[in-house]
């Protein structure tokens, strides 16, 4: 097995970049990598003591550094050390300067400035962790999206998800036996999406659920019959109601949340087109 130590330097948390780096080794299979994460690199002091630690764990450097001064270091002693360093934002950024016309400002961690999207974020968690699963139906008229489902179909952490990304979101299960609150068939604001699953794969993850609560593994909760009657159930009410449909079965929360934000988009698209007046001849 390959191993390989990855340097991750940022003037700021260091959350983008570590995104970044999430998303480019997930292409990579068989690789043992030893992550060194150095966060607020903001003086050559601070570079300096870390540095020593790059050339004591070679490997690759992928920084996030404004300060020309500082990342000018950097890469001097990478070169030095015979190591490659990439400025992880730098193409994008360079391509963004030239369309606008602007220089960009070299501040770090701008991202992280406390403006109105980061507080729209914050009411966003605050209302989806007060409005899960099933909580709060009164005010469900104020969420963005509405998630329902059956038990164990991500709808709590789908919710956080897309919370995080500013919607505010609630969710419900589904339960043949304890039908939901009528208010849900009459929602005019929120996108109601409905998460389904396949039953095999639902009786897997549940009885999975049952072990770690040392719980009894065998209940009608896990019978295979019975979930596929449970699934059935909810998938003819998402159809009844023209609700659109996500199947969870094979997506990981992030992909449930973005095929959940397209369509959160496309609906709106439509209402601004419906609201455009057609000049006459």
């Amino acid at each position: 097995m390959n191993r390989l130590h990855l340097h991750l330097l940022s003037d700021s948390t260091g959350e983008t970049l570590e995104n970044i780096a999430k998303a480019a080794l997930a292409q990579f299979d068989g690789v043992e990598i030893i992550k060194h994460f150095w966060p607020m690199v903001r003086s050559e002091k601070h570079l300096n003591r870390i540095l020593a630690e790059v050339a004591n764990n070679p490997g690759l450097v992928i920084f996030t550094i404004v300060n020309r001064d500082i990342r000018a270091k950097l890469e001097r002693e990478c070169r030095h050390l015979g190591l490659p360093s990439v400025p992880a934002l730098d193409t994008v950024t360079d391509a963004l300067s030239n369309m606008l016309g602007q220089e960009a400002k070299a501040r770090p961690g701008r991202q992280h400035v406390l403006d109105a999207a980061y507080f729209a974020r914050v009411e966003a968690i605050q209302f989806t962790i007060a409005h899960d699963d099933g909580i709060g139906w009164e005010n469900w008229e104020e969420a963005d999206i509405v998630l329902a489902g059956v038990s164990r179909t991500s709808k709590t952490p789908t919710s956080i998800y897309l919370a995080n990304r500013g919607f505010k979101t609630a969710n419900i299960p589904i339960v043949p036996e304890s039908p939901p609150p009528d208010a849900l068939f009459h929602l005019k604001n929120p996108l109601v999406v409905g998460l389904i699953t396949g039953a095999s794969r639902l009786v897997q993850v549940r009885r999975n659920r049952l072990l770690s609560l040392n719980q009894a593994p065998e209940t009608d909760y896990v019978n295979e019959e019975k979930v596929k009657a449970e699934t059935l159930y909810a998938q003819r009410m998402f159809a009844d109601n023209g609700w659109s449909m996500i199947d969870v079965t094979r997506r990981s929360i992030e992909e449930s949340a973005a095929a959940i934000i397209n369509l959160y988009n496309e609906r709106h698209v439509a209402a601004e087109d419906s609201k455009k007046v057609v000049p006459s001849e």
